[in-house]
């Protein structure tokens, strides 16, 4: 059998009764070693040793006593630490430079606790809390109002309106009408119940109409083409003798000629412009 070598694998010299390390197979004294495997501390640019812990965090290595907050230069061996710009800092000294205060209690939110956030401002998750009830909203559904939190069914006892005709509160958007708050969904045609907001309506004996509900049931008909006269948004339309025309339609009934502005007679209920009438 071949006899086992006992030479540095690097420097040859023997290691009979010396301290020597395998890698790969190989041996090595404890100096070639560390001169060929040992990593370069970040702290104090020496070898760390063998015989040393080796502190390593993505890819850099320190001495464990050199392992240090780079504000407070307290150990952060076996403690939770953050990084700013390579700069390695305990929690404490971390928070107190980057972290964010809490909006309600303005203590710092140390990294890693949970953190609720709207419009710029940060809450502990215990703190964000409704302002009526004092519960943590969480992630329902809430609405702020002069820099406070409610939770939705606080915010519609304290704050919202009530519909005039469901009688429940009004969260968002609505239609004021006669000084009284409708939900957009109630604010509907007493006729036809299309719903009226952003759309041309009246109005009779306190009740909402859309136009052609309106015209239908109480406009005069023309009695000429016998639709209706709405006499609505500034239209223009003839009376006499308490028959009505639109202003298009009140033409002398043999020629067609527009009588709007001009003498006529009448025959009958027939309505003619001079020239015709004396033919008859």
């Amino acid at each position: 059998m071949p006899e086992t070598s006992y030479e540095c694998s690097d420097c040859q010299e023997s290691l009979y009764g010396q301290r020597y390390i395998l890698r790969d197979d190989d041996i090595y004294c404890i100096k070639c070693y560390e001169t060929h495997f040992s990593h370069q501390c970040e702290l104090c640019q020496q070898l760390i040793g063998c015989t040393s812990k080796d502190m390593s965090y993505r890819d850099r290595h320190w001495h464990s006593g050199c392992f240090l907050c780079g504000m407070c230069n307290r150990s952060l061996v076996d403690r939770p630490f953050a990084t700013k710009a390579d700069l390695l800092m305990c929690v404490e000294c971390y928070s107190n430079e980057y972290s964010s205060k809490c909006h309600a209690c303005l203590k710092t939110i140390m990294p890693g606790s949970k953190k609720m956030e709207h419009k710029g401002n940060s809450w502990h998750e215990h703190c964000f809390s409704c302002q009526r009830c004092q519960q943590p909203i969480g992630t329902r559904s809430f609405v702020q109002k002069e820099g406070n939190n409610f939770c939705l069914p606080c915010y519609e006892k304290q704050f919202a309106q009530q519909c005039v005709n469901c009688k429940k509160p009004i969260t968002t958007g609505g239609v004021n009408y006669r000084d009284q708050p409708w939900h957009k969904e109630c604010f509907v045609c007493i006729g036809c119940k299309v719903q009226l907001a952003g759309q041309r309506f009246t109005s009779r004996d306190d009740f909402a109409y859309c136009l052609n509900c309106f015209c239908n049931l109480f406009a005069k008909k023309c009695a000429s083409c016998t639709t209706s006269i709405s006499g609505l948004g500034g239209s223009k339309y003839i009376s006499f003798e308490q028959r009505q025309w639109h202003n298009d339609c009140f033409n002398c009934k043999k020629c067609c000629v527009s009588l709007v502005g001009r003498g006529f007679l009448t025959s009958k209920d027939d309505i003619l412009c001079p020239d015709c009438g004396q033919d008859m």
